[in-house]
Protein backbone atom coordinates (compact mmCIF):
# COMPACT_ATOMS: atom_id res chain seq x y z
CA UNK A 1 0.00 0.00 0.00
CA UNK A 2 1.21 3.29 -1.02
CA UNK A 3 1.71 6.28 1.05
CA UNK A 4 1.62 8.44 -1.09
CA UNK A 5 -2.52 10.21 -1.85
CA UNK A 6 -3.04 11.10 -5.93
CA UNK A 7 -5.38 13.38 -4.35
CA UNK A 8 -5.44 14.90 -0.85
CA UNK A 9 -8.35 16.79 0.68
CA UNK A 10 -8.51 20.09 2.83
CA UNK A 11 -10.88 19.80 6.31
CA UNK A 12 -13.71 22.23 4.07
CA UNK A 13 -13.43 19.77 1.20
CA UNK A 14 -14.16 16.54 3.49
CA UNK A 15 -16.95 18.09 5.49
CA UNK A 16 -18.44 19.54 2.16
CA UNK A 17 -18.16 15.86 0.62
CA UNK A 18 -19.86 14.54 4.13
CA UNK A 19 -22.40 16.56 4.00
CA UNK A 20 -23.20 16.10 0.48
CA UNK A 21 -23.15 12.52 0.52
CA UNK A 22 -25.41 12.38 3.86
CA UNK A 23 -28.45 13.89 1.49
CA UNK A 24 -27.84 11.48 -1.44
CA UNK A 25 -30.89 9.19 -2.13
CA UNK A 26 -29.42 6.20 -2.06
CA UNK A 27 -26.54 5.09 0.23
CA UNK A 28 -22.80 5.96 -1.67
CA UNK A 29 -19.38 4.12 -1.13
CA UNK A 30 -17.32 7.40 -2.26
CA UNK A 31 -16.80 10.52 -4.35
CA UNK A 32 -15.72 9.69 -7.86
CA UNK A 33 -12.76 12.13 -9.61
CA UNK A 34 -11.95 12.54 -12.84
CA UNK A 35 -10.81 14.66 -15.86
CA UNK A 36 -12.43 14.94 -18.91
CA UNK A 37 -11.66 16.31 -22.79
CA UNK A 38 -13.80 19.86 -22.99
CA UNK A 39 -14.08 23.43 -22.10
CA UNK A 40 -12.08 26.60 -23.58
CA UNK A 41 -8.94 25.18 -21.80
CA UNK A 42 -9.26 21.75 -23.04
CA UNK A 43 -10.05 19.38 -19.79
CA UNK A 44 -12.12 19.65 -16.89
CA UNK A 45 -12.43 18.07 -13.67
CA UNK A 46 -15.40 15.77 -12.97
CA UNK A 47 -17.01 14.57 -9.83
CA UNK A 48 -19.80 12.45 -8.50
CA UNK A 49 -20.76 9.60 -6.40
CA UNK A 50 -19.81 6.57 -6.52
CA UNK A 51 -21.48 3.21 -5.87
CA UNK A 52 -18.66 1.17 -5.70
CA UNK A 53 -15.17 1.03 -6.56
CA UNK A 54 -14.75 0.30 -10.80
CA UNK A 55 -12.03 -1.95 -11.77
CA UNK A 56 -8.53 0.42 -11.63
CA UNK A 57 -9.64 2.83 -10.12
CA UNK A 58 -7.50 4.36 -7.04
CA UNK A 59 -9.17 4.18 -4.16
CA UNK A 60 -8.21 7.34 -1.00
CA UNK A 61 -9.30 7.44 1.86
CA UNK A 62 -8.35 10.89 3.77
CA UNK A 63 -10.44 13.12 6.63
CA UNK A 64 -12.96 10.46 6.64
CA UNK A 65 -13.73 10.41 2.98
CA UNK A 66 -13.21 7.44 0.02
CA UNK A 67 -12.14 9.05 -2.79
CA UNK A 68 -12.40 6.77 -6.11
CA UNK A 69 -10.30 7.91 -8.75
CA UNK A 70 -10.43 7.24 -12.12
CA UNK A 71 -7.49 5.57 -14.01
CA UNK A 72 -7.53 7.27 -16.95
CA UNK A 73 -7.56 10.79 -14.66
CA UNK A 74 -4.36 9.40 -12.03
CA UNK A 75 -1.42 10.67 -13.98
CA UNK A 76 -3.18 14.17 -14.43
CA UNK A 77 -4.21 14.38 -10.54
CA UNK A 78 -0.94 13.30 -9.12
CA UNK A 79 -0.61 15.85 -5.67
CA UNK A 80 -3.63 17.21 -6.38
CA UNK A 81 -5.11 18.84 -3.02
CA UNK A 82 -9.00 19.58 -3.05
CA UNK A 83 -10.44 22.60 -1.64
CA UNK A 84 -14.01 23.92 -0.59
CA UNK A 85 -14.20 27.89 -0.64
CA UNK A 86 -17.06 29.85 -0.03
CA UNK A 87 -16.97 33.71 -0.94
CA UNK A 88 -19.80 36.46 -1.24
CA UNK A 89 -20.59 34.83 -4.81
CA UNK A 90 -19.91 31.55 -4.98
CA UNK A 91 -18.89 27.95 -3.12
CA UNK A 92 -17.39 25.50 -4.99
CA UNK A 93 -14.93 22.39 -4.98
CA UNK A 94 -11.45 23.65 -5.80
CA UNK A 95 -8.66 21.73 -7.30
CA UNK A 96 -5.30 22.98 -6.16
CA UNK A 97 -3.09 21.04 -9.09
CA UNK A 98 0.84 21.14 -9.51
CA UNK A 99 -0.04 19.69 -13.23
CA UNK A 100 -2.01 22.37 -14.29
CA UNK A 101 -0.34 24.57 -16.51
CA UNK A 102 -3.46 27.00 -17.17
CA UNK A 103 -7.23 27.79 -16.57
CA UNK A 104 -9.95 29.44 -18.84
CA UNK A 105 -11.19 33.18 -17.89
CA UNK A 106 -14.34 31.34 -16.02
CA UNK A 107 -12.67 28.72 -14.30
CA UNK A 108 -14.22 25.62 -15.72
CA UNK A 109 -11.32 24.03 -17.57
CA UNK A 110 -8.13 23.89 -17.21
CA UNK A 111 -4.94 22.51 -19.33
CA UNK A 112 -2.89 19.79 -17.49
CA UNK A 113 -0.09 18.37 -18.55
CA UNK A 114 0.24 14.47 -17.47
CA UNK A 115 3.13 13.94 -14.93
CA UNK A 116 5.78 11.90 -16.75
CA UNK A 117 7.06 8.20 -15.50
CA UNK A 118 10.59 10.52 -14.34
CA UNK A 119 7.78 12.61 -12.05
CA UNK A 120 6.09 9.41 -10.59
CA UNK A 121 6.80 9.93 -6.49
CA UNK A 122 9.14 6.53 -6.00
CA UNK A 123 6.30 5.65 -3.30
CA UNK A 124 3.21 5.51 -5.66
Amino acid sequence: MSSFKVISLTERAADRIKAIMAQADTPVAGLRVGVKNGGCAGMSYTMEYADERKPGEDVVEDRGVRVFVDPKAVLFLLGTEMDFTTNKLASQFVFNNPNQTSACGCGESVAITPVSPERVPATV
